[in-house]
């Protein structure tokens, strides 16, 4: 049985790859687990507190009083001696009332694991985007060194062709040299396109994470995009991640006000307290106490920094809303930019191939023609450079009208492996945070760091 053949590199493939291993999308993902902590953080202030402490040491004593036993009669009191005092104690703390800022706490940690996943949301775009991107750049510039080759040896060919022309006296030495200087200029765009796939090929290693290898073809990805512009627009109003993530700091920092508001309100505990002594002092020998009580603290003036915290804090709110707007008007014009270019890819495509097909046809008359002494040396070389640039123009416009393509869908907020069906399993962030959200106590990560 023979070898197999080799399976081409496919851009969804490419993708699935770099979805998994690419570290910046990585790096996001734990800062998103991260910002799960803050949510246990916060419920903590639900919680009671419980602390023991234990004290001992060593002490002398050397007393000597004097008091009244008796009218008339003075009473002389000394005390000499070493003693080891010793105390345990524990207490437990409970809060009951807190200006509901452990509530609004709570609320606030919460809205900023939803922003955090946004953020999330959209590195994981940048990241599919930059990988499409790539694939489809190495596409274009492997395409074009083939290009630039073919056209060099069209040129030997031609340059060779003219010199033995030139030597039964049917040419001149100037379509000689016309012939020379279009092909250096040829082995001159060959060297510039095999340097500029180098540069794309680390690109490829960067991003998709292995080295370029018999890649098919890309395609649009226009089934998953909306059909009207308008549509695309009001879709990435809602859907783009950071849209969605500045709501949500609107909500954090409206949350923010609220907590700093709770400064003003009065707080209660409830605190127990247990403790027990020995040889506090060397005429008793053992004390034990215990105690349960209500604490509540009234605030009335702290210097005034509360409400300046405040006034802060409202002032940031109105600035995050001022950023939603700003982000809006972002999120339109990307949209709007990026649905042109994709209008613009797909006629450039047509036109791009249009052109290719009346070079090929333009360069076989200019050929005949030359034969036939209607037409010079320069004029093949000029008709050979026409054809070599519509092909240069074909494979960048397929390149960019697929690019667009998954730049719409990008600017929609819908670029993702839920969307394009890749075949990967997708990072859900919230299983992470359902196995912190409720932890009372431990320092293991969930995956056992």
């Amino acid at each position: 049985m023979g070898p197999l053949p080799a399976l081409a590199d496919t851009i969804e493939a490419a993708l699935v790859r770099a979805y998994q291993n690419n570290p910046q999308l990585n790096a996001q993902r734990a800062q998103v687990r991260s910002t799960d902590e803050g949510v246990p953080q916060a419920l903590s202030g639900y919680r009671p507190k419980v602390k023991v402490t234990a004290t001992g040491g060593y002490q002398y004593i050397d007393s000597n009083s004097t008091g009244g036993g008796t009218p008339n009669a003075i009473v002389r009191t000394e005390i000499h001696g070493a003693n080891a005092p010793r105390q345990f104690g524990a207490s437990i703390s409970q809060n009951v009332f807190n200006g509901q800022v452990t509530a609004n706490s709570t609320r606030k940690a919460e809205s900023s694991v939803s922003g955090a996943r946004e953020a999330l949301r959209n590195i994981e775009q940048t990241i599919l985007l930059t990988a499409a991107t790539t694939y489809m750049d190495y596409l274009r510039d492997s395409a074009i060194v083939e290009v630039q080759k073919s056209n060099v040896r069209v040129l030997e060919q031609t340059l060779k062709q003219t010199k033995d022309r030139f030597n039964v006296g049917e040419v001149t030495r100037t379509d000689v040299a016309q012939s020379e200087a279009q092909l250096a200029a040829g082995r001159t765009q060959q060297l510039t396109a095999e340097s500029n796939l180098v540069t794309t090929r680390s690109k490829f290693r960067q991003f998709i994470g292995n080295e370029p290898v018999a890649l098919a073809p890309g395609s649009p990805v226009d089934r998953f995009l909306p059909p009207t512009l308008p549509s695309a627009v009001e879709l990435s109003l809602t859907q783009h991640p950071n849209v969605t993530a500045a709501m949500f700091g609107i909500d954090v920092n409206y949350l923010d006000v609220k907590i700093k508001e709770g400064a003003l309100l009065p707080t209660l505990d409830l605190v127990a307290q247990v403790n027990q002594s020995y040889e506090q002092q060397l005429t008793i020998f053992r004390t034990f106490n215990a105690s349960a009580q209500a604490q509540l603290n009234i605030p009335i003036y702290s210097g005034g920094s509360e409400y300046s915290l405040i006034r802060q804090s409202k002032e940031s709110l109105a600035q995050q809303r001022l950023v939603l707007e700003q982000t809006r008007d972002a999120t339109r014009a990307n949209t709007v930019a990026l649905w042109g270019q994709l209008v613009a890819g797909k006629a450039q495509v047509q036109s791009a191939q249009a052109q290719v097909t009346a070079s090929e046809i333009a360069l076989n008359g200019v050929r005949e023609e030359a034969k036939a002494g209607q037409r010079t040396t320069l004029d093949v070389l000029n008709a050979q450079q026409a054809l070599v640039n519509a092909r240069v123009a074909l494979v960048t416009a397929q390149h960019d009208r697929v690019v667009a393509s998954y730049g719409v869908l990008s600017a929609v907020g819908r670029l993702s492996p839920q969307v394009l069906n890749l075949a990967t399993t997708t990072y859900d962030p919230s299983v992470h945070y359902q196995q912190v959200r409720d932890s009372w106590i431990g320092v293991r990560t969930p995956d056992g760091r």
